[in-house]
């Protein structure tokens, strides 16, 4: 039987679905990649995948994209780790670099700066150093994923591009999906469903494992409180503004 390539989301707010994928019997059935998140959509458009968590921004770009399941990476305010860090106050800022792993987010801080914010900054595509090497001044920078751990500590400004978009919309966010591109059977389809479900049963466990590696981190919070992930009726409203927003611009 021919395996059914997953690609997954490298950072710690999909650790939960990692889990419930990776201790469930589904190694006869998938073969697992990880992957930042624009990879994970780039490996769908080109059809070495199957199946992905993919940045909602480029489901459109995806022919024949199809959300699988009712789980997703979202928020209902602050996510904590998708931020704009500046060393400055917003309304100084001049310039603002883009995060090359996630285009979503790219997106989003351009519908805030444009829509929410009031402001028009010039924008830069980051390099694989930017917050080292550009983050300075009067130049911030959007940063996602387990690096705004140490971004917490560098920059006094970190504005929250999940809880802007809740002050903004009155809405939910979501960031990712669970997408295919091809018709997968049913039987698959629930039994992965199922080992995400799993996995967020088993938080505690997953918590238990990264508190090790970063002991200062609330992650009992971060994963009850700042990530959601079910997509359920909120979700997608929040969701379908989103791509209507982008779909205008």
């Amino acid at each position: 039987m021919t395996k059914i390539k997953v690609s997954a989301i490298t950072y710690l707010n999909t650790k939960p679905f990692l889990y419930g994928i990776t201790h469930n019997d589904l190694s006869d059935l998938i073969e697992l990649s990880l992957d930042v998140p624009a990879v994970c959509a780039d490996k769908l458009k080109a059809g070495t995948v199957d199946l992905g968590i993919i940045p909602v921004a480029e489901i459109p770009e995806i022919p024949g994209a199809k959300i699988i399941t009712d789980y997703c990476i979202a928020c209902s305010g602050k996510v904590r780790t998708v931020v704009m860090a500046s060393m400055v106050p917003l309304e100084e800022v001049k310039k603002i670099v883009l995060d090359y792993q996630s285009r979503t987010s790219v997106q989003l801080v351009k519908i805030l700066a444009r829509d929410y914010w009031r402001i028009e900054p010039e924008w830069q595509n980051g390099g694989s150093n930017y917050i080292r090497d550009d983050l300075n001044g009067t130049t911030a920078g959007v940063i996602i994923g387990d690096r705004v751990f140490e971004a917490e500590k560098q920059f006094p400004y970190l504005y929250d591009l999940g809880d802007a978009w809740k002050q903004h919309t009155g809405l939910d966010f979501v960031f990712a999906c669970w997408v295919a591109n091809k018709p997968l059977e049913k039987d698959f389809i629930d039994r992965f469903e199922l080992a995400l479900r799993d996995g967020i049963l088993h938080i505690p466990e997953v918590i238990a494992e990264y508190q090790l590696r970063y002991p200062d981190y609330p992650f009992e919070a971060y994963f009850r409180e700042n990530i959601f992930y079910h997509l359920d009726d909120s979700k997608r409203k929040g969701m379908e503004l989103f791509l209507s927003l982008i779909g205008s611009d």
